[in-house]
């Protein structure tokens, strides 16, 4: 069964990190690509960025590139997003995804086979 269980969320000031951790649970990595969606207010859910773990092909969506950094450890079935300078656009629900579907630069192009439950992320201004 595959569950994906986000954590890291929380409130804190513009200009500051955070970093959200997924465990996902029967989720290979040589099978399945990881990755992060958000949805913030009134807005629909976006991707954000997503890994492949095979060969570390990455994407990120523009308004975080520089800023947001994923990584994946497949020895802990986990994968994290590093999130600097964060700003108030930046708040949202995010949510942990897993797709058999290659993550390639272009990013996923359909919704994900899997997704988690969301961690809340909220930057004041």
């Amino acid at each position: 069964e595959v569950q994906l269980q986000a954590s890291g969320g929380g409130l804190v000031q513009a200009g500051r990190s955070l970093r959200l951790s997924c465990v996902a649970s029967g989720v290979p990595f040589d099978e399945y690509a990881v990755g992060w969606f958000r949805q913030a207010p009134g807005k629909g859910r976006e991707l954000v960025s997503c890994i492949t773990d095979s060969d570390g092909s990455t994407y990120y969506k523009d308004s975080v590139k520089g800023r947001f950094t994923i990584s994946s450890d497949n020895a802990k079935s986990t994968v994290y997003l590093q999130m600097n300078r964060l700003n108030a656009e930046d708040t949202a629900v995010y949510y942990c995804a897993a797709d058999r579907l290659y993550c390639s630069r272009y990013g996923w192009k359909r919704d994900p086979e899997k997704l988690g439950r969301g961690t809340l992320v909220t930057v004041s201004s």
